[in-house]
């Protein structure tokens, strides 16, 4: 039986390669929005965060999305990104 290659992303917070399921997608789309992409598949510019709180407070006040990004982050991307770590 062919062994399947587990994709890898790196978090852009802690810098560690993950599987790719265990990590949670930002966005910045071509219109250059940027939205909490749940499915992993949505066009544009994408960066990797932790499932962890601990991560995605530290992204916020250093402001790690918008260098990655090159575009402001609302609010409610970050609103969202805590909403699924509460829930794993």
């Amino acid at each position: 039986m062919k062994v399947r290659k587990i994709p890898m992303r790196k978090c852009v917070v802690t810098n560690e390669r993950v599987e790719k399921k265990d990590l949670l997608r930002v966005v910045r789309t071509p219109e250059g929005n940027v939205i909490f992409d749940e499915t992993g598949k949505a066009n544009g510019r994408g960066v990797y965060l932790s499932k962890d709180t601990v991560v995605i407070e530290k992204a916020k006040k250093h402001k790690i999305l918008s260098k990655h990004l090159n575009a402001e982050i609302p609010d409610d991307v970050f609103d969202d990104l805590l909403k699924v770590t509460k829930n794993v």
